[in-house]
């Protein structure tokens, strides 16, 4: 009984509606049908496929709610998740689209394997990172780091 895939991710967000436009108008997400859960919140998805899950930070009984945080737990940042990555077609238009929306983008390209990666933050803290597969010449915005030329670590 092997773990197929991940199902989807929560955002427990400090701003619900804030959090749910940029989900949807920066990345491109679609407000799915939802059960009537006993909290406000979102399921976010494409094609069909809901891919986030979000609900409203500082709610009353949220004990009960949110299993993974607690009234301690930070909203600023994603804890001890680094980031969650999504695998994206376009690189252009997201380039493009956060130049537009004045979002602070970090570029990375990896040549060896036409990789190109995108990261950004959400509005509560949590950085997303777009994986652009295939490519076969790095992009020419000429800001995005290149892996090969990286400081190694060794352990």
């Amino acid at each position: 009984m092997p773990i197929m895939r991940l199902d989807h991710f929560f955002v427990r967000a400090n701003d619900l509606e804030v959090t749910r436009a940029f989900y949807c108008e920066v990345l491109g997400f679609e407000v799915m049908p939802r059960p009537d859960f006993p909290f406000p919140g979102y399921w976010l998805g494409v094609d069909g496929s809901i891919q986030v899950h979000m609900a409203a930070h500082g709610i009353p009984h949220a004990e009960l709610f949110y299993l993974g945080t607690t009234p301690e737990s930070a909203t600023d940042n994603s804890g001890v998740v680094d980031h969650i990555a999504f695998l994206a077609t376009d690189p252009e238009a997201f380039h493009h689209r956060f130049g537009r929306l004045g979002l602070a983008c970090r570029k990375r390209y990896f040549g060896e394997f036409g990789l190109c990666q995108m990261f950004i933050a959400d509005p509560n803290g949590v950085t997303i990172e777009l994986n652009f597969h295939g490519l076969t010449a790095e992009p020419a915005w000429g800001d995005a780091e290149d892996y090969a030329s990286m400081p190694r670590t060794v352990t």
